[in-house]
This record gives C-alpha cells, sequence and structure tokens, in this order.
C-alpha cells in the first residue's frame, strides 16, 4: 500500500511532467502558426453572383448562391409554374364538368416503338406506354373515368396520393375490380403537391408497363421559380429474342427505357444556357435501383414521391438514386453550356440488349480474318459502341428530331439504354433548335477536341 506522502508526490510529479508536455506543444504550435496563417488567409471574397454562362461554384458552402443553390431562372415567379415537359409522351387533356377536371384514361395493350424497327406489346394507356401526363394543380377536384379494355380485371391506384379509403385502387381490399369492358370512377380534391404517378395495382399488370405520370403543380409557385421543367420516368423489361412481349415473370432484363424509349431513341433534354431546370425522376422499374448520373452540373435533390423537400434538408451531388417506386427531384442553373449526358450510372442499363449483336452483321471477315483488329484479342468484350443497324428511316427517327438539331453526326453511337442528353443552348442557338431550324452539326459543343481533330470531322473517324 501507498502512504499518503507517496502519493502525493506521484501526483505531483505526473501534474508537472503533463504541464511540460503541454508547454512543448503550445511552442511548436506557436511555430507553426505564422505560415499557416499565410496559407490560408481569414477572409476570402466569395464572388458577387452564381456564373449564368459558365461553370462555377458561386459563393461560400451555406451561402444562397452555393453551387446554384437559391438562384431563381428567368421567369417571374408570380407566373404560374411551367407545365413539365415529359418527353415522348403526351399529355391527358380534361373537361371540365360539375366542377372536376373530368379526364378518361383507357387501360389497353399498346404497341410501343422502343427502339426504330423494335416495336413491343405493352398494356398501358390511351395507346401509349407510359401512359399520358395528367397535370393538375393543388385544390383541384379531380374526376377520372377509367375505361378498362385489357383482357383482365384493373383497377388505377395513385401513387403517394392522401385520399379518400375507397379511392385507392387496391383490387378487392378497397373496392371490385373493373372488369373487361368496364368503367370505374374515381374521385377527389388535390391538397398535396408534387410528383406521383397512377398504375394499375397488379403486378403483372404493373411489370407490362402500366403507369403515368400524376403531376400536382402548387397553387403558388415554388421558390427559387425554375424555367424548364422535365419528368422521365424509367423501366425495364425481358423481352426475349424474336418475341415482342415482355416475359414479365422474369428478371434478367435486358430492355431498359425513359419515357418508354431507349437511348438514343429518347428525346434530348433542351434548355437554355443561364436558365434553372428541374428534372423529376420516377423509378417505375420492376427490381433494379437506378442512380441517374448528370455531366457537367451540380445539381441540388429538392423532392421526394413526398413533395417538396425543406431548403436545410437539400442535399447538393451529380448522382442521384432512385430506389423502385420513388420519385426524386432535381434542380440546377445550367451554366455549362453543350451536350450532356444523362444516364443512369449501372453500366449493364447503358446498353440495348446487354449483349453483342449476332449473325453477318457482327463481325466482318475477309478471307477468313477478321477485319476489326479487336477481334484478334481472345476473350474481347462487347464493343464500345455496338449500336442497331438502322436504315436510312430509323436513322432520321433518331438524328432528325429538332431536339438533336447540331449535335454531332454520330452522338447516337453511345447514347443506350437509360441514356437521354441534356443539351444546354446559348440563346441564339437554342432560339434556332427549338424552332426546328438546321444548325451545322457539332456546333453545340464548345472548345477543342481532344483528338485534335475538327469537331465537324468526328463522323469520319
Amino acid at each position: 500500500m501507498w502512504s499518503e506522502s507517496t502519493r502525493n508526490a506521484f501526483l505531483r510529479g505526473a501534474a508537472l511532467a503533463m504541464a511540460g508536455l503541454l508547454g512543448a506543444f503550445l511552442c511548436l504550435a506557436g511555430g507553426l502558426a505564422p505560415s499557416a496563417s499565410k496559407a490560408a488567409p481569414e477572409h476570402q471574397p466569395a464572388p458577387k453572383e452564381f456564373p449564368r454562362n459558365h461553370a462555377g461554384q458561386g459563393g461560400p458552402v451555406g451561402s444562397a448562391t452555393d453551387r446554384g443553390k437559391l438562384v431563381p431562372g428567368a421567369r417571374d415567379p408570380a407566373l404560374p409554374p411551367v407545365p413539365v415537359v415529359a418527353p415522348d409522351l403526351p399529355d391527358l387533356p380534361y373537361k371540365l364538368v360539375d366542377g372536376f377536371k373530368e379526364f378518361h384514361l383507357t387501360a389497353e395493350v399498346v404497341k410501343r416503338e422502343l427502339l426504330p424497327g423494335h416495336v413491343m406489346n405493352h398494356w398501358g394507356y390511351n395507346g401509349t406506354f407510359p401512359g399520358p401526363t395528367i397535370q393538375v394543380v393543388e385544390g383541384d377536384k379531380v374526376r377520372i373515368v377509367v375505361h378498362n379494355k385489357l383482357p383482365e380485371p384493373t383497377t388505377l391506384h395513385l401513387h403517394g396520393l392522401e385520399l379518400t379509403n375507397s379511392m385507392d385502387g387496391v383490387p378487392h381490399l378497397t373496392q371490385r375490380p373493373i372488369m373487361p369492358g368496364k368503367t370505374g370512377v374515381y374521385e377527389l380534391t388535390l391538397h398535396q403537391t408534387g410528383t406521383f404517378f397512377y398504375h394499375a395495382h397488379d403486378a403483372m399488370q404493373e411489370a407490362m408497363g402500366s403507369v403515368g405520370l400524376f403531376i400536382i403543380h402548387p397553387k403558388a409557385n415554388w421558390r427559387p421559380a425554375v424555367d424548364h421543367d422535365f419528368a422521365l420516368v424509367t423501366q425495364e423489361f425481358r423481352i426475349k429474342p424474336a418475341v415482342n412481349t415482355p416475359a414479365s415473370v422474369l428478371m434478367d432484363f435486358n430492355w431498359f427505357t425513359l419515357n418508354g424509349r431507349s437511348g438514343p431513341y429518347s428525346t434530348p433534354l433542351v434548355v437554355k444556357l443561364g436558365s434553372r431546370v428541374r428534372i423529376r425522376f420516377l423509378n417505375f422499374s420492376t427490381d433494379d435501383h437506378h442512380p441517374m448520373h448528370l455531366h457537367g452540373h451540380t445539381f441540388w435533390v429538392t423532392g421526394t414521391e413526398g413533395g417538396r423537400i425543406p431548403e436545410s434538408a437539400w442535399i447538393p451531388g451529380n448522382t442521384v438514386l432512385v430506389a423502385v417506386a420513388q420519385v426524386r427531384e432535381v434542380e440546377f442553373v445550367a451554366n455549362n453550356p453543350g451536350d450532356w449526358a444523362l444516364h443512369c450510372h449501372m453500366f449493364h442499363h447503358m446498353m440495348n440488349h446487354m449483349i453483342s449483336p449476332v449473325g453477318p452483321g457482327s463481325r466482318t471477315r475477309a478471307e477468313g480474318q477478321f477485319l476489326d483488329p479487336r477481334y484478334k484479342y481472345p476473350g474481347y468484350p462487347q464493343m464500345q459502341g455496338m449500336m442497331e443497324h438502322f436504315d436510312k428511316a430509323q436513322m432520321e427517327k433518331i438524328t432528325g428530331k429538332k431536339e438533336a438539331k447540331g449535335m454531332h453526326e454520330m452522338w447516337h453511337m453511345d447514347v443506350q439504354g437509360l441514356f437521354t442528353v441534356v443539351r444546354v443552348l446559348p440563346p441564339d442557338l437554342y432560339d434556332r433548335v427549338v424552332a426546328g431550324k438546321e444548325v451545322p452539326a457539332g456546333v453545340s459543343v464548345p472548345g477543342p477536341d481532344p483528338t485534335g481533330k475538327d469537331h465537324g470531322e468526328m463522323h469520319k473517324h
């Protein structure tokens, strides 16, 4: 056992030792402090405005202009919100009947050209899949009349909407199914805002494509107001060779679509340089989540299938993971001119059919030798840039769209599967493109080509 005097002596010694170590540390820190302060000035001036015509961070982290967070578009926020554009999909018209906005939806078998020359059978609405977009306003009274032309019973579920239980569209649980040849009527008054969707509440029908967007605009525009508002629906299917109908029970998916089209048949999103843009992603895939990635810009995640997210919880990024049955809304200021890729970053989802082509067109031989030197290497993977062999009329469906005017002549070679393009164009070029006027190929891509070739010569190599 220690004596009291021994214990006190030990404690005094330990305290003196600790004081010595602390003094040495402070001396060392004091020696470092002057050089550190020179390397990092205390006050670094922040830019006064967010750069609208070139890439830039804007103000310091946490400020209103941080990566364009609260930078408004050119649109007067006192005006109603801009309509949502769902490329390659129509809007569903309505009539005012007894104070209701009345929509008529016909559930039916539809044929959809996923790629030029590849027409598939799906279950959709009003002749298209996904179904036409319904756009309404907070506070509206809505009536949806469903006409069932499918060979089996169906219902309509309004996904995420807080409505009367009998209007929820779950067969047998909340209602009798709508039989073939019959109609069902759904009525509700809207108190929510955001990106929602409608779909049949039957797993097989959903796997066949029975879905559509249901957009509820706020009465007063969200701040900051956007100039362009787009919506993209991701889906996936297993379609066997020589078959035109999805195998809804299989899970090795080989077709991936944005709004019912596979890249490069998906229509580019054209926006004006300096504008504020919103993109709404809905993942209605059967089994896969999709990390949607935008090149050249940083966006903020501002909404989910539950509606608007408070500004304090917005998250910056350039890739957003959209899980099955989820919505993610992103917003950004389009301040970096050019043609920018927007795609799922799961690699197999960036290819059409996820296979190499087969048959006479897949390899070229001359006297028993492969002309393409890449085939000399055993185990060489699928050729980069593998494309369908489209004829002239089929290619015109892809490159002849006005939204594609001025792009590189071979832009479509690597735009496949869950892949589209966001085109950020200076005002004069934007006006010419949206008007469908001819512009030189490659004019929308600023800067020198890394290969040293002229942009207009790319298609020759």
